[in-house]
C-alpha cells in the first residue's frame, strides 16, 4: 500500500485558535495557549501518524503588520510555511473581521497546494452566521474545502483530520513514525515559562520578555533547569520579580509544575531576570532564542 505523508501549515490571525487546533490535532500541548496575541513566535512542529500516513502539522504565529524586528522574523516564519507547505490550513473565527489582513488571503488565492479553510469557534456564533461565513470563504477561495469547528470543544476534528489525509502527497514518512515534534525540551521548558509570564503579567510585559534556558541537566530522578527572563527595562525587571519576589516565585511554581506533567518526570527550576534592552531588535540575540538562522 502506498504511503502519504505531507508538511500541513497552519497560518491565521491573531487569537483565532490556531495553537489550540493544533494541539487538539496532535493530542499533545505542543503550542502554549492564552488569550493574548503573539502568543506563539515560533514555527512549531506537531507529527500525527498513521498506518499508511504521516501528517506533520506547523503552527506559526498569528499574522500580523511587523513593528520590530522580532515580529518581521515572526512573519519570515508564515511566509515560509506558505512556500513548503504540502496543504495549508488557514484557521479563521466567527469573531474576527473576514477581510483582516487581506494581502494573505490574496496569497492563499494564488498558491497551488491544497488549503483547507477552517472557521473555529463555531461554538460561540449561531448556525445562521456559520452559514454566512462558509459562503464568504467559499467565494474567496473557491477551490478550498471549508469546514466549521470548535478545536476548544473538539467539534469536528475528524472531518479536518479526514480532510488532510486525503489531500496528502504520496511520499515516505518524514519522520521517524514514534516522533512527535521537532522540539527539544528545552525549548518547551521556555515555552511553558513564557506562558506563565503572558498569563501572570499585563500590558507591556509580555511582549517585552524572553525566555533563555541556561542550564538544562537529566539526573536520575530529575530535571535541574536553569533559566533567564529577559527584558527590555529595569523598572520592567522590577515588575516581574515583584514585592520581595512574589510574582518571580508564583511564576516560577505554576512553570516546574506544567513541566512535570509535560516531562514526566520532577523538576528542580531557578529563574533568573536580566535587562537587555535590544533584544528585540538585535539579530545576534534573535539569533540565540532561534529566530533568526
Amino acid at each position: 500500500m502506498a504511503h502519504h505523508s505531507g508538511f500541513v501549515n497552519i497560518i491565521g490571525n491573531p487569537n483565532v485558535g490556531k495553537s489550540t487546533l493544533m494541539n487538539a490535532l496532535v493530542g499533545e500541548k505542543l503550542s502554549i495557549v492564552t488569550a493574548k496575541a503573539q502568543t506563539t513566535r515560533h514555527r512549531i512542529m506537531g507529527i500525527v501518524n498513521g498506518d499508511d500516513w504521516q501528517i506533520v502539522y506547523s503552527d506559526t504565529p498569528g499574522i500580523l503588520k511587523p513593528s520590530y524586528r522580532l515580529q518581521q522574523n515572526m512573519m519570515d516564519f508564515v511566509d515560509v510555511a506558505i512556500g513548503d507547505a504540502d496543504i495549508i490550513l488557514y484557521i479563521t473565527d466567527t469573531v474576527e473581521k473576514p477581510d483582516k489582513n487581506i494581502e494573505y488571503i490574496a496569497k492563499l488565492q494564488r498558491i497551488e497546494c491544497p488549503v483547507i479553510v477552517v472557521i473555529n469557534k463555531i461554538d460561540i456564533s449561531d448556525q445562521k452566521k456559520v452559514l454566512e461565513l462558509m459562503d464568504y470563504w467559499k467565494q474567496q477561495l473557491p477551490k478550498a474545502e471549508v469546514i466549521p469547528a470548535s478545536a476548544q470543544e473538539r467539534f469536528n476534528l475528524e472531518s479536518i483530520l479526514n480532510a488532510v489525509v486525503s489531500r496528502l502527497p504520496e511520499c515516505p514518512p518524514w519522520y521517524d513514525k514514534d516522533a512527535f515534534t521537532d522540539k527539544n525540551l528545552r525549548f518547551f521548558a521556555s515555552e511553558i515559562i513564557r506562558e506563565q509570564i503572558l498569563l501572570n503579567y499585563k500590558e507591556e510585559i509580555p511582549y517585552s520578555c524572553e525566555v533563555g534556558i541556561e542550564s538544562f541537566k537529566e539526573g536520575s530522578d530529575r530535571y535541574d533547569i536553569a533559566a533567564v527572563i529577559y527584558v527590555m527595562r529595569d523598572s520592567q525587571k522590577g515588575i516581574v520579580i515583584g514585592k520581595k519576589g512574589a510574582a518571580l516565585k508564583k511564576v516560577g511554581t505554576a512553570a516546574r509544575i506544567e513541566m512535570e506533567e509535560f516531562f514526566q518526570k520532577k523538576v528542580f527550576l531557578s529563574i533568573y531576570v536580566k535587562v537587555d534592552p535590544d533584544w528585540r531588535e538585535d539579530r545576534k540575540e534573535l539569533r540565540k532564542f532561534g529566530y533568526e538562522d
